[in-house]
């Protein structure tokens, strides 16, 4: 029997763990251990920001779950991961012993870089539901009294999707209330432009997001660097394609929410071989890492460089569909390690992404995510507002069910020649 052990479970740790029982021996053993005894949906805390969800919406009680599908499920957090022993401490004391492990953590929030910056100082966040409830809290107040309002992402920041779904989101939430004229809205990015995306865009994200900026009357600024905020003040500069400062500027608010830089969880931190200076875990194409390999990565925890050097830094996103690529390829082969075989599966790194705007959206697919690309589409419509919704149900019911990949999800995915796993050979 061999013990492989899920630390973190949020959208790739839960459906890590569910792929994992489906492709391991019935006696092998899966233990979950998270920070957090209940799921909730990420790509959903901008609605929950503007009111259009509550938490019981978007969440889901994993240990019911996970007890019918044979895993164990500890909801404690971690410690200190010791992968020269082989095992996991916890907070609680407690060390749990492991003969593989999968890293699915996330990513830390690293506010603190920032002076006055994080729902601790004066912006907002939608990176948890905590921080989304506590954005509808202040967007509520905000709105007995409206005035300038600031959406973007900082320097280091590797998730810019979300920032532009809630600045169009809060765009038409304000008209709703009939209140967007009294609102003077600034989207502020580190991206060396708008639609970049991390990725170097994907289609034209970069003319369909500064038509829809445009069309908005929403104003952008682009390669910032946010140095500090203070209440109703935001200190940025505008750096030049050689690095050096164009332009200081105090942008006032009344409202801000802008996504954070990551970097590894504490537990992982400084660990030689495993992780990189930032703390996120290098792993090798079959999602494994060198230096310790019984050590698997797997969604945003992982270490992927920057697309091209741009003049503020600008990270890499680990998009949804992408993430569950590296499910099916890490399930696959930890699946061969503990009947004797080597790993022999890639996953393909294709991203299948929809950004909803409110009342419309934009929606691409790019393969693989990173550049150069076999395909590379984006496309908008009133329709991706509604396949947002249905792929919200959908996912959700999955994680209650149990299952990582539905029999309509993957004639829906074969049908679109989107693959998670590359054609390789086996010898």
């Amino acid at each position: 029997m061999a013990h492989i052990v899920v630390l973190g479970a949020g959208l790739g740790g839960a459906i890590m763990a569910y792929e994992l029982r489906d492709n391991v021996r019935k006696e092998d053993k899966i233990t979950v251990i998270t920070k957090d005894p209940k799921y909730h949906f990420v790509p959903s805390n901008p609605w929950v920001a503007v009111g259009w969800r509550d938490r019981t919406d978007i969440t889901v009680d994993l240990a019911p779950t996970m007890a019918r599908k044979d895993i164990d499920f500890v909801p404690v957090a971690a410690a200190r991961l010791h992968p020269d022993e082989n095992r996991v401490e916890l907070v609680d004391g407690r060390s749990i012993s492991y003969d593989y492990i999968v890293i699915a953590t996330g990513p830390e929030l690293a506010f603190d870089e920032i002076e006055g910056f994080g729902p601790e100082g004066f912006t907002q966040s939608i990176c948890h539901v905590d921080h989304a409830e506590r954005a509808r809290t202040a967007f509520e107040r905000f709105c007995e009294n409206p005035g300038p309002i600031i959406i973007g992402a900082v320097q280091g920041a590797s998730c810019y999707g979300p920032a532009y779904e809630f600045c169009f989101i809060l765009d038409t939430a304000l008209r709703k209330m009939k209140i967007r004229d009294q609102v003077p809205m600034t989207f502020i990015t580190s991206e060396p432009y708008v639609g970049h995306l991390g990725l170097d865009g994907v289609g034209d994200t970069k003319g369909l997001m500064e038509s829809n900026l445009r069309d908005k009357h929403i104003k952008w600024m682009t390669s910032c660097k946010v140095q500090k905020v203070e209440d109703g003040k935001m200190t940025v500069e505008e750096i030049a394609d050689d690095g050096s400062v164009k332009a200081t500027k105090e942008v006032p608010f009344g409202y801000a929410m802008m996504l954070p830089a990551f970097r590894g969880i504490p537990a992982l931190i400084g660990l030689e071989g495993l992780v990189n200076p930032r703390g996120f875990v290098i792993v090798d194409k079959y999602q494994r890492n060198p230096k310790y390999r019984n050590v698997f990565g797997v969604g945003v925890c992982v270490a992927i460089p920057p697309v091209a050097a741009t003049p503020v830094p600008v990270g890499v996103p680990k998009t949804g569909f992408m993430i569950e690529s590296m499910v099916a390829a890490t399930a696959h082969n930890i699946g061969n390690l503990v009947r004797g075989s080597e790993p022999d599966e890639v996953g393909t790194w294709n991203a299948v992404c929809l950004a909803d705007f409110g009342d419309q959206g934009i929606a691409f697919v790019a393969q693989p995510q990173i550049p150069p690309r076999n395909v590379n589409w984006s496309a908008q419509g009133k329709w991706v507002h509604w396949a947002k919704e249905g792929f919200e149900r959908y996912f959700m019911h999955k994680l209650r069910k149990g299952t990582s990949e539905t029999f309509y999800e993957k004639a829906a995915m074969k049908m679109l020649g989107i693959d998670k796993l590359k054609a390789t050979k086996k010898g």
